[in-house]
């Protein structure tokens, strides 16, 4: 018993004269670079720079197991290729370095993709999507519909025409009537706007997908795939409504199941919630600060 009480005691005084502030320093440092990695990856997650990122991880891979299994002919062909690695990764990375830079200095890095929007304003959002997805079934006007989520899709966004307004049923129908010069392709839809028309989303190539799946489809399949966008399509042919999620597709759905797969996808999210509650505690704060700093001033002036 009595050397398990001296090692205790010799931990514990160790733990006392810890240097807590280069501690401190250490963590946040691990912090901090574990903060822009997740932010990296999030920025090119949904875009081609992700399937380059996975190709050279497999090389890497490939790399290793030659060595290791004596594979010496292999590797040292996968060896030449390593000196020509870093012109390779400018010239591959270019556009999503430019766009990384751009996030940057529009000071948007810190909070990219996480646009959280008040309760009525996302119930208001959905009950426009429902009515307009389903004015457009009824008329058999075609629709690509995209909201976007926790993933960007800037790529997406800079190859359509720049909208930012207020996301509306009417303003949605006259985007899609045959006659706009904006109808054809996806609108993309950021928080409670619409940030651009017109888009051209990547096409699905999986072996899952039927020959018979129209262009739209296929778009709504491959925006979905690489991203984690709710994506709406009505159909110009049958006017039947589908909803993409995560590489997946339901068919023919009514307009009341749309509302209820928009609500648990858009707002049914408990971090949504924390999120939402935090804002009302910290806009109350600044209020009752508000209030209190006023009245303070009046008793002043009164004196």
């Amino acid at each position: 018993m009595i050397p398990h009480i001296n090692i205790f005691l010799d931990w514990f005084g160790r733990l006392g004269s810890l240097d807590y502030a280069s501690l401190f320093i250490n963590l946040l440092d691990v912090f901090l670079v574990a903060f822009v990695i997740y932010k990296l990856i999030m920025l090119v997650k949904g875009t081609r720079a992700w399937q380059i990122i996975l190709g050279l991880g497999v090389f890497f891979l490939l790399v290793l197991a030659s060595y290791k299994f004596h594979l010496t002919a292999l590797n040292w062909l996968l060896r030449q290729i390593l000196p020509l690695g870093p012109v390779a990764l400018v010239i591959l990375f270019y556009p999503e370095l430019r766009s990384v830079l751009e996030e940057i200095g529009r000071l948007r890095f810190l909070g990219r993709g996480f646009v959280v929007l008040e309760k009525e304003d996302l119930s208001n959002l959905i009950e426009q999507l429902t009515k307009v997805v389903a004015d457009m079934s009824k008329a058999r006007v075609g629709a690509l519909i995209v909201i976007e989520r926790e993933v960007g899709l800037s790529n997406v966004i800079a190859n359509g025409r720049k909208i930012d307004a207020l996301a509306s049923a009417d303003l949605i129908r006259t985007i899609f009537h045959p006659g706009s010069p904006l109808h054809d392709g996806a609108i993309i839809i950021r928080g409670n706007r619409i940030i651009a028309a017109s888009c051209t989303l990547p096409l699905s190539d999986s072996p899952r997908v039927g020959t018979m799946i129209h262009t739209r489809h296929k778009a709504a399949l491959g925006v979905s795939e690489e991203s984690d966008a709710v994506v709406l399509v009505v159909s110009e042919e049958t006017g039947l409504i589908s909803l993409s999620i995560d590489g997946d597709i339901l068919r023919g759905l009514l307009p009341e199941q749309v509302h209820a797969k928009l609500v648990e996808l858009l707002q049914g999210g408990e971090a949504v919630e924390g999120v939402q509650n935090i804002k009302r505690t910290v806009s109350t704060a600044f209020s009752k600060m508000r209030a209190g700093s006023a009245s303070e001033q009046k008793q002043n002036v009164k004196r």
